[in-house]
């Protein structure tokens, strides 16, 4: 099983493990592109426009600093895929969406970086500041191997805090869609990296795996609308995430709800029916 909490020991973080999740509740980039496509460093100044440096005050050390974030209204999305994962044309929004302060090593998503009880902040200055070490990020953008390990600190962070099941499911699931990212932009290249395509598969379906079981309980516990998604939708998700990591029972379990709500909206309700349709196709 994949430890989505690998390389943070550069850090300064040692013995986090992937089971200590949801314990509260139960290369290198491509160098060689298709001769058609635009090489690395055009397609670095291209993404480099969409991006700002945004200030920020930690609110667990006070400290200022800039974090780097995509202009609103700048990147057109193309698509998503079934399980929601946005896709957007030149820049993969996803790769900021973590921040996290250099001085004392808190991280969260945007959406929670702010909201911190003073309990949570001793608990990360004990656990996360007391050894953490950073390096700042060195190039105009953030690469995947720098937003994987930005996002890893804020899943680190989260059970630290012992956020909610919803924030830790979000950050997981957030974190998997990077792997994702970082092996589609892999798989242009030779087959040297073969290996490292399988080993992004598996940390990405164990990101995915702790998803649903955050969401899972989070979907019991705790009120909609649940990270910018309502009832019906999240219940599309869990669908999704079930029928990826290979448990089709519940992915049955959820599209049936779906498709039984009297007030899901068509979208969901259509998707819902495509996943039906793969279901039955594996019976």
């Amino acid at each position: 099983m994949a430890n989505l909490f690998a390389g943070l020991e550069n850090l300064g973080l040692n013995g986090l493990d992937s089971n200590d999740v949801f314990k509260e509740e139960k290369k290198q980039e491509v160098a060689k592109e298709e001769k058609h496509e635009l090489t690395e460093e055009e397609k670095e100044a291209r993404e480099e426009d969409f991006i700002f440096d945004k200030s920020y005050t930690c609110p667990v050390c006070d400290h200022e600093f800039t974090s780097k974030m995509v202009r609103t209204g700048k990147v057109r999305l193309i698509g998503a895929d079934d399980d929601l994962r946005p896709v957007y044309q030149d820049v993969d929004s996803l790769k900021y969406d973590a921040v996290l302060c250099p001085k004392c090593g808190y991280a969260a998503l945007n959406r929670y970086f702010n909201f911190v009880m003073s309990a949570q902040a001793k608990a990360i200055k004990e656990n996360i500041s007391a050894n953490f070490t950073y390096h700042q990020e060195e190039g105009r953008i953030y690469n995947y191997d720098d937003a994987i390990l930005r996002h890893k600190m804020a899943l680190a962070c989260t059970v630290v805090k012992r956020g909610k099941s919803s924030e830790k499911a979000y950050t997981c699931l957030k974190l998997g869609w990077l792997c994702r990212g970082k092996r589609e932009l892999l798989m242009k290249g030779d087959d040297s990296l073969k290996e490292e395509i399988a080993s992004l598969a598996e940390e990405e379906k164990e990101c995915l795996q702790q998803a649903f079981a955050g969401f899972k309980d989070a979907f019991s516990k705790e009120d909609f609308p649940m990270c910018g998604m309502d009832q019906h939708t999240m219940m599309y998700l869990l669908a999704e995430l079930a029928y990826r990591t290979g448990n089709e029972s519940d992915a049955k379990f959820y599209v049936s709800k779906v498709l039984t709500a009297r007030d899901a909206n068509s979208r969901i309700k259509n998707k819902a029916l495509d996943l039906k349709e793969k279901l039955q196709g594996n019976a």
